[in-house]
């Protein structure tokens, strides 16, 4: 299943690279079959980049993805990611 990675997770002053909000289906239903699954981003050098999904974010089909150590590029908002 691909997602597109939508942002990064941020406050006022800080932006989180290591959490990201993914774009997964139109609904939160569809959505909630992929949490708990790895996603893999994979860098135009080809290097991949693995995370987990934790959980829905809102109500239109969007998840939260947390990478670990290295975190996601700036690159990486608006590409695909896939999940497995």
């Amino acid at each position: 299943m691909e997602a597109t990675v939508a942002h990064f997770r941020q406050g006022r002053h800080h932006q989180n690279t290591g959490q990201v909000i993914l774009k997964v289906a139109d609904s939160a239903d569809k959505a909630k079959e992929v949490v708990g699954k790895t996603v893999t981003w994979k860098s135009p050098a080809g290097k991949e980049i693995k995370g987990t999904v934790s959980a829905l974010h809102g109500r239109t089909g969007s998840v939260r993805a947390i990478f670990g150590r290295p975190s996601l590029p700036g690159q990486a908002l608006g590409t695909k990611v896939q999940i497995n």
